[in-house]
């Protein structure tokens, strides 16, 4: 994302996973960590997708150490595509690993930042949102969901918490907006719709950081 992006390999189920973190500047309060989750493997999707990017701007802005990472058989992960069941298993492995490296966790905890974020892009909002159940179910709350286009019509996302930040462009020819809706009618769950905006939010990037920004001011904490 920029020159102070760490990049870093981590044990995945499948082999290794390439890791990349990015982090508030020197000095500012930590909030809590973030991990995100990329679109699609089989449609050119990795963990540097400029939504995933975008995400990551926003909540290191709202002070989170965020971590995105490729998913199996991307880029310099192991592996090979698993149909999201594996890639389900790739975000907790992750999220294990590197909420657990001294140096990211340790001082997040140590300045009261210990809340955790989990997002994703797309096919990485389906996945984000079945990692964020699993860890909840596992006793490991998660603040904040943040689910910009999830892929609601090819997979099953399942229920969310209250306070998941949907954000959606009326004009998406990939996930149409009536799926995602469909979705969350029957949890009465409130979705941001960008007008005229497709898939990828072009040229809208940065009222999509605007967006994210905006919730936390909103509603700081859903903990």
């Amino acid at each position: 994302m920029n020159s102070a992006t760490e990049r870093r390999i981590v044990s995945g189920p499948a082999g290794p996973i390439e890791c990349a973190i990015d982090r508030p500047p020197a000095g500012a309060p930590v909030r809590g960590q973030a991990l995100l989750c990329h679109p699609h493997p089989q449609h050119g999707g990795t963990m540097d997708n400029k939504v995933v990017q975008t995400m990551a701007r926003a909540l290191v802005q709202l002070g989170y150490r965020v971590v995105r990472f490729n998913f199996r058989g991307v880029g310099g992960s192991g592996g090979a595509w698993d149909q999201g069941r594996g890639e389900i298993d790739d975000a907790l492995a992750v999220a294990t690993a590197v909420f657990d490296v001294q140096g990211l966790a340790e001082p997040a905890a140590a300045s009261g930042g210990s809340s955790l974020v989990v997002g994703g892009f797309s096919f990485g909002g389906f996945v984000a949102a079945r990692a964020a159940a699993r860890l909840a179910a596992a006793g490991r709350a998660v603040e904040r969901l943040v689910l910009v286009a999830p892929a609601a019509r090819n997979f099953a996302l399942g229920e969310v918490p209250d306070g998941t930040l949907v954000v959606h462009g009326e004009a998406d020819d990939v996930v149409p907006l009536a799926a995602v809706l469909d979705w969350a009618r029957p949890q009465v769950l409130p979705v941001v719709v960008v007008p005229g905006v497709g898939h990828f939010f072009h040229g809208q990037l940065p009222l999509l950081r605007r967006i994210i920004a905006d919730a936390w001011a909103s509603a700081p904490s859903h903990s």
